[in-house]
């Protein structure tokens, strides 16, 4: 199967790896000094299981590529719409694109450029990211996938390529309805996301905190009764599983976002706590909690602010 990696950090770039791994046809579609690391020493993947590094292809144009089977995109939020025209050159008449980007709205972007049948979408559950060019840490704990078409009919392509990423060493579902594993994945992002942000803070260090913990909570139920609101097939108690799981996340991880706060990056406020103040206000809702969190966040969106 022939697979092109748009956005090689942390989630792109470990998925990739593994896919490559395994013996598929994968190139990366990378820039700058990540880019040039790989095209010179392979993907290195570092985790609890050790170190091994993966022979890949690098290139900074998706030309040089040519029309794949299944594009992984995997670019930060606020790259969306330049990343789906860019991927042009990747999707002829059978591609797949399949989105394992933070937030819910990515596929609305790519449906629109490259037409809904083409597009999958689902949450991707690694933690990993970038240790310096060319290097991608994997934090531990089991990295799976769970996707699905953004129309909603059969595509016999999704099941082989859900085959072909379970051979690869991830767990990979298949669901019939991709809002459901979206939207539960992102009343946790969402949260967790704003608020390792905010604080500065390790995830864990926030539930462990007793005047922190009650507003991630009540923030989890915000985003849960949007999802309500948009129609999502979400559990009545699916705050109570996020909060069951963000208890178990392992000592010292940060949130993406937050990650990238610290090291004076653009930030994927907009699509996070964003999100869930805009589609609040359109069903005319109150999330005080996010509303804070937008807030706060909001004025770092494209890097540090001068003082």
């Amino acid at each position: 199967m022939k697979i092109a990696v748009m956005g090689a950090g942390g989630v792109g770039g470990y998925y990739g790896a593994m896919l490559a791994a395994a013996g598929n046809d994968v190139s990366f579609v990378a820039r700058g000094a990540h880019l040039e690391a790989m095209q010179r020493r392979g993907l290195t993947l570092i985790g609890p299981d050790g170190e091994r590094v993966v022979p890949v292809e690098a290139t900074d144009d998706p030309r040089r590529i040519g029309v794949a089977d299944v594009v992984l995109f995997a670019v930060k939020l606020y790259d969306t719409e330049a990343a789906s025209r860019a991927i042009a050159p990747l999707v002829g008449e059978g591609t797949r694109v399949l989105t394992l980007q933070n937030g819910i709205d990515g596929g609305e972007t790519l449906a629109r450029d490259h037409g809904p049948h083409r597009i999958w979408a689902g949450p991707a559950y690694v933690s990993a990211s970038i240790a310096e060019p060319g290097v991608i840490r994997h934090f531990g704990g089991p990295a799976r996938v769970r996707f699905g078409t953004w129309d909603r009919r059969p595509d016999p392509l999704a099941k082989t390529f859900a085959e072909a990423c379970n051979a690869a060493g991830f767990v990979t579902e298949l669901v019939e309805d991709v809002r459901e594993p979206l939207w539960t994945k992102f009343v946790l992002l969402a949260t967790n996301g704003g608020f390792s942000a905010a604080a500065r803070l390790p995830i864990a260090n926030i539930y462990r905190d007793p005047r922190l913990r009650p507003q991630a909570i009540e923030a989890m139920r915000e985003v849960a009764a949007v999802a309500r609101a948009e129609g999502a097939p979400v559990a009545d108690d699916v705050a109570e599983q996020c909060v069951a799981y963000a208890d178990n996340i392992g000592e010292g991880v940060r949130a993406s976002i937050c990650n990238d706060l610290l090291r004076g990056a653009r930030i994927e406020v907009e699509g996070l706590s964003g999100v869930v103040v805009r589609l609040a206000d359109k069903h005319g809702m109150d999330v005080p909690v996010h509303r804070m969190l937008y807030a706060l966040l909001k004025p770092y969106e494209n890097g540090p602010v001068d003082t």
